[in-house]
């Protein structure tokens, strides 16, 4: 027992059957799901098959492992030590995935990722059977990015059915897929996406560095990647942006971008990642051109709304009162005249109680989630005019905000707007329209600052890209959309032919 108690990363595979059943046991803990069925290999070799219940696919152990070393075999002379590992590997094991290994880490990694491994008596090898079969989410509707037209597929937790997604989408042997494992405890299984002759070797070579770089004891969730890899940390705006939908993955892989996908989460992340991309979804290329980019303009106007209502409200009412016409003076006058709060408090206590009530929405169960919504906005609203606590155009202003920043796509931009509405209030209340425009200049010279993977944060508008620009604010039509975005350096920038066609 003393080689048990050593419990060394490399381990070698014993001869003794005993020992190697122990060791497991033993790192284990004795655990109840660690299955250790004894059998008679062939009817001649003592051997023994481990597995992890619940990992495994019970037909697979039953059928194709179970029924093919139970049968009774004519067996050929086997002169050299292992041959008749290759026999039962090549000749009779029915598994898709069978594979030598020689090292007791290699086994108890193997039995926690779901695989059978076999060792038999005498040998210093084993093998390692592909029997993977826990139970999955299935593949449903995206619940993030959920869209009127365009595809109802959304990714879920199992990082293989994830990847055949994209492969559906991406039939071309130039996709590839590097796969990884990160975490010292969870050992995670990270798998990198990209199309060899379209993406930026660059990019690659700098996300494989970073990803190689990660020591940590686990990654739960795709977050703690994007947190480890993006260029900079002190910035409130998402520089790698994540997405639940095989379509939009696939049509990012298509421009020269890569994916990260992370075993146990649905959410994939993408790099680069630039500021125009978080206004963009999938269903702006499914639609008409001219549509498409109808509803991407509403989406900066409704950036803008959600940024800047409070503060505009408070700098006017406060500093700028000549800038309103004279009976919206008098009816705002009027409003406010029975309110005890200055504009800044009466935004503030608005903007917190609809952030806790969002906060609220979220954790509170479907059931009663759409009464508590339908009493926070009407009952708690109403009563709070009704009080003389807020002013009627106070409630408006903020319902505004609420429903534009609903219309950002990407829910990381979106915290971003909320952080920085609270920021923008409070110089309002200060400065008045100078601390807004103070803000905003700080803003964005920190956005032309960003970069993500070494592309520039504010790519195709700084640094001025034209070409790209036909993808940014309006979406031209496909006819035209003859390159890949230069932004991400791709080195194949040719989207479609040239060549006209005759009508």
């Amino acid at each position: 027992m003393e080689a048990v108690e050593q419990n060394d990363n490399s381990r070698p595979i014993s001869p003794n059957l005993s020992d190697n059943t122990e060791y497991c046991k033993h790192v284990m803990g004795h655990s109840n799901d660690l299955m250790i069925r004894p059998l008679q290999c062939l009817h001649k070799w003592p051997s023994v098959l481990l597995y992890i219940d619940g990992m495994v696919d019970v037909s697979i152990i039953n059928q194709a492992i179970l029924e093919s070393l139970l049968q009774t075999h004519e067996l050929p002379d086997f002169s050299a030590d292992g041959e008749h590992l290759s026999y039962l590997q090549n000749d009779i094991l029915a598994a898709s995935e069978v594979l030598l290994i020689d090292d007791m880490q290699d086994v108890l990694n193997a039995l926690l990722s779901g695989s059978a491994i076999l060792l038999l008596e005498g040998s210093k090898r084993g093998l390692r059977i592909g029997a993977a079969g826990w139970e999955d989410r299935s593949v449903g509707e995206p619940v993030t990015q959920t869209v009127v037209r365009g595809p109802m597929e959304g990714f879920n937790e199992n990082l293989r059915t994830n990847t055949a997604l994209i492969r559906k989408r991406i039939r071309d042997p130039h996709l590839w897929i590097e796969e990884r494992k990160v975490g010292r405890v969870t050992k995670t299984r990270v798998a990198v996406l990209y199309l060899k002759h379209i993406v930026d070797p660059e990019v690659v070579s700098e996300l494989r560095r970073r990803l190689d770089q990660i020591d940590i004891d686990s990654i739960l969730e795709s977050g703690y990647i994007e947190e480890l890899v993006q260029d900079k940390t002190r910035t409130i705006f998402p520089t790698v942006y994540n997405s639940e939908r095989p379509d939009t993955v696939s049509a990012a892989l298509l421009e020269g971008r890569v994916a990260i996908i992370v075993d146990g989460t649905p959410f994939v992340l993408l790099v680069p990642a630039l500021f125009v991309h978080f206004f963009q979804s999938p269903e702006d290329y499914y639609q008409r051109a001219d549509i498409s980019s109808l509803i991407r303009m509403i989406r900066y106007l409704a950036f803008f709304i959600a940024l800047l209502a409070p503060s505009f409200y408070i700098a006017i009412t406060t500093f700028h009162q000549e800038m309103l016409p004279t009976n919206l003076l008098i009816s705002l006058a009027a409003q406010r005249e029975g309110v005890p709060f200055p504009a800044f408090i009466e935004a503030i206590l608005m903007e917190l109680t609809y952030e806790i009530l969002r906060e609220a929405g979220i954790r509170i169960p479907k059931t009663v989630g759409q009464a508590v919504s339908i009493v926070g906005t009407l009952v708690i609203g109403q009563a709070a005019v009704d009080a003389g606590v807020v002013s009627a155009a106070m409630v408006i202003i903020v319902s505004i905000t609420a429903i534009s920043s609903y219309v950002i796509p990407e829910n990381g931009l979106s915290i971003s707007v909320r952080i920085l509405r609270f920021v923008l209030m409070i110089l309002a209340a200060a400065f008045g329209f100078y601390g807004i425009l103070m803000i905003l200049l700080i803003t964005v010279t920190h956005l032309c600052s960003l970069r993500s993977f070494g592309v520039s944060y504010m790519s195709p508008f700084a640094p001025l890209i034209q070409q790209d620009l036909k993808d940014t604010i309006f979406r031209v039509p496909w006819a035209r959309m003859k390159t890949r975005p230069l932004s991400t350096g791709t080195a194949d920038e040719v989207r479609q032919s040239t060549k006209k066609t005759k009508r």
